[in-house]
């Protein structure tokens, strides 16, 4: 690993989303978790047993409602300043966040200010500390009436989520510098309208195609609307990307792979390629190709029984460079390691991809790690642990504490950042 070159990333930093972390809130999510916990729970060792390299660890917190409902979650609402203390102890520089829309517009045309004025004071407290607010604007929750009008369905609809960008733009804009306009709009679209496993629980090849293309409508939209705004903004959005690669030399997994690369990576910004700044990239997965499936040797798995391969990043941030020119961010990485045994590794890993990806010209601006802390980890609820800082929920408190990955880490960003500052005298 070149630390070197390492020291050209100028942001290091860690992720959230508000629905994950905050607590109380009341969206299309929140009401899908209550109509859906038991079912979530009676299914869950029927769906999750035969996979799961820890399932017995998990088992037990996997079969209560209580765990799909996310609630109190871990009270970031009321504990940002603790949170972003702790940010700062591990050296960090970045911080992702989300708005939450429903918090602000609990009813179409009708701004909650204190609401407004509550993420306006988030986002100071991350100034004061030093931290680069990465501020993200839909990561999958809506407001209830939204999604009672057909929510991303309907083209008209967007409109709506144009005019909650341009609020934001206007009443939060001078503490703001990047904005990610969407959130994996091709895993939001995989898992609600194609599996069927998230709100809505659709399975239309249509509804999705649908969905898709209102989405990039408003990744343009919001774009064009915000450009005159605020010609600070930095756009884009965070797309989950893959790595796919061939394990065997069959016309099946070449035309696999290319397939992968084109409609799981790619797709969403050959559309809107105008329309972003950076290119926001979420790795977690890669896929060996074996006649044209899938079929990894599964020499590491996350508690979520994932495939680790983390150095894989390096490719990835390649091939993203290549096609499109433009400075890259990695707005989402990380695992679920509740035991803490790879997390370490994982990030040792990572810091190698990224230093032979920096090495071979990609200009990667800065690196966001999921997540800061333990959260609600959508339909799986809160048994996987992505922190690195644990929360302890079994005590009222909320009590957290900082796992020896983590602590590893920022020492490994100090080093970082005092070979940055020598580079730069």
């Amino acid at each position: 690993m070149d630390i070197t070159k390492l020291s050209t990333i100028k942001y290091w930093g860690a992720s959230t989303s508000a629905h994950q972390v905050e607590g109380r809130n009341h969206n299309q999510w929140s009401v899908w978790e209550l109509a859906h916990a038991r079912q979530l729970a009676s299914s869950a060792e029927s769906k999750l047993a035969g996979w799961l390299p820890q399932w017995e660890q998990f088992k037990a917190e996997a079969a209560q409602p209580a765990n799909y409902v996310s609630g109190l979650a871990v009270d970031h609402y009321n504990r940002y300043e603790t949170d972003f203390d702790i940010a700062q102890e591990l050296n960090l520089n970045a911080f992702r966040l989300s708005i939450e829309w429903s918090r602000v517009e609990p009813k179409a045309g009708k701004w909650d200010e204190r609401e407004i004025e509550h993420y306006r004071q988030v986002l100071q407290a991350l100034h004061r500390r030093g931290l680069t607010p990465f501020v993200c604007l839909w990561h999958w929750t809506v407001p209830v009436w939204f999604d009672e009008m057909g929510g991303f369905t309907q083209k008209a609809n967007v409109a709506h989520f144009v005019r909650f960008a341009e609020k934001m733009a206007v009443e939060l804009g001078e503490y703001m510098s990047y904005l990610i306009i969407l959130n994996e709009p091709n895993t939001y679209i995989g898992q609600s309208y194609h599996l069927g496993e998230w709100p809505p629980n659709q399975r239309s090849l249509r509804q999705a195609i649908k969905v898709y293309n209102n989405l990039m409508r408003a990744q343009r939209a919001v774009y064009q609307s915000l450009r005159p705004i605020n010609k600070r903004f930095k756009m884009g959005i965070a797309q989950n990307t893959a790595y796919s690669y061939l394990g065997d030399d069959t016309r099946r997994s070449r035309t696999a792979k290319r397939l992968r690369d084109l409609i799981w990576n790619k797709w969403f910004f050959n559309r809107t390629e105008k329309y972003h700044d950076f290119i926001g990239v979420n790795f977690y997965h890669s896929g060996r190709l074996i006649k044209g499936r899938v079929n990894n040797q599964n020499r590491r798995q996350s508690d979520l029984g994932w495939n680790m391969e983390p150095g894989n990043i390096e490719h990835v941030l390649k091939d993203m460079y290549a096609e499109y020119g433009k400075p890259l961010i990695v707005t989402e990485n990380g695992l679920a390691d509740a035991a803490d045994e790879s997390r370490q590794w994982w990030l040792e890993e990572t810091l190698k991809g990224l230093s032979k990806a920096v090495a071979a010209g990609v200009p990667v601006d800065g690196y966001l790690h999921w997540s800061l802390i333990d959260n609600f980890e959508w339909a799986y609820g809160f048994w996987p642990r992505f922190g690195l800082v644990e929360v302890d929920r079994s005590d009222k408190k909320l009590p957290r504490a900082i796992r020896p990955s983590a602590k590893w880490w920022a020492g490994e960003l100090k080093k970082i950042r005092v070979n940055a500052q020598k580079q730069s005298e």
